[in-house]
């Protein structure tokens, strides 16, 4: 081992920032206020060196319902890092190209090929349904950006014959009017890379595309048309308006903007993938479901956040004097096995 390598292990440590004033944030969060308020923080960690490095909890939702709840000090350590590290290279069009091709059927293949004729007539049935509602989904100022509910159907669903099934779970998942009310505003980690870009700062990733696609892929057929079944009978029942969605993006913003960083909630919006665990399912799709849920927790964020760990530990030790500001869905940090528990088995040690 270097000597740096031996500085590293006995200096570094991982410890969360404690919240800033949130000067100027708006009143609208409606945190309540708990005895342990105070206990609350930002979702920012500070990795002790010099120069100080940081890790940066985010969330999949557009940043101007979370850019002014987030306390200074993350801003200011964003600004201090010449180096910014997100999960995957959002800025860059392979990224966005590897994303495409993973997500489709393999050999030419049409999902109609391989669902079941029910399931596949009542995906066809919602996505009409879906198309038709768009336009009064959309809001004056999306109208004013030059958005068309066509080229936004199209953007999001279209292709969705040649797409795998568990891809077009997730679609359906994430056409629904509250999500497309707020497609056109960069999502907070792409935000946070375009800002990097715009600051100059070197940026780079610690995963590769196929990393986060492959281990959607994995999920066996049954698995994936009973996720696809019961993303359609939520969707149908919210269509009813006999079913409340138990977490809504709404829940998320909230919980991210009180800096709650206790919230299960948080796993979900980083693996990406929906809950489909709930009490009214009868005992052998309760397994099934709960299979699903292990699975994702473990191949999208229990593996995953030992890997990005270990490439975390990796850059750190590769470039000693620079500051480093990793953006990683909030999920990463919270519950077992985080990011910040791989670093501290690698020799990190912190506070809680």
């Amino acid at each position: 081992m270097s000597p740096w390598g031996w500085f590293l292990l006995q200096t570094l440590c991982l410890l969360p920032t404690g919240a800033a004033p949130r000067r100027g944030a708006p009143a609208s969060a409606n945190c309540e206020l708990k005895p342990q308020q105070s206990e609350l923080n930002s979702f920012l960690w500070t990795i002790k060196r010099d120069p100080p490095s940081y890790f940066f909890g985010t969330i999949h939702v557009p940043y101007t319902r979370v850019w002014d709840f987030i306390p200074d000090n993350s801003k200011e350590a964003f600004q201090q890092s010449s180096i910014v590290y997100f999960e995957l290279d959002l800025t860059d069009p392979y990224t966005i190209s590897a994303l495409t091709s993973c997500q489709m059927l393999p050999h030419g293949e049409n999902l109609q090929d391989v669902l079941p004729r029910d399931i596949y007539c009542r995906l066809k049935r919602h996505l009409e349904y879906v198309k038709l509602m768009m336009p009064s989904w959309m809001t004056p100022d999306q109208r004013g950006k030059g958005l068309y509910a066509d080229y936004l159907f199209n953007a999001i669903a279209g292709n969705w014959e040649r797409k795998r099934p568990v891809w077009v779970m997730l679609m359906v998942n994430s056409l629904t009017e509250v999500d497309i009310k707020s497609r056109g505003v960069p999502v907070l980690d792409l935000y946070l890379a375009q800002e990097a870009e715009r600051l100059r700062k070197q940026t780079g990733a610690v995963e590769k595309v196929e990393e986060q696609c492959h281990p959607l892929n994995g999920l066996n057929f049954s698995q994936v048309i009973f996720a696809l079944n019961q993303t359609l009978l939520q969707q149908e029942s919210l269509r009813a308006g006999s079913l409340q969605i138990p977490y809504t993006t709404e829940d998320l913003i909230k919980h991210y903007n009180c800096g709650d960083l206790s919230s299960v909630i948080f796993s979900h919006d980083s693996s990406q993938v929906p809950n489909f665990i709930n009490a009214t399912l009868p005992p052998q799709e309760r397994v099934t479901a709960q299979e699903i849920d292990s699975y994702f927790r473990q191949e999208l964020i229990y593996k995953r956040n030992e890997r990005m760990g270990k490439r975390v530990k990796a850059l750190l030790e590769e470039f000693p004097d620079k500051g480093f500001f990793f953006a990683f869905g909030a999920g990463h940090f919270m519950g077992n096995n985080t990011v910040l528990d791989v670093l501290r088995r690698e020799g990190y040690e912190g506070d809680e």
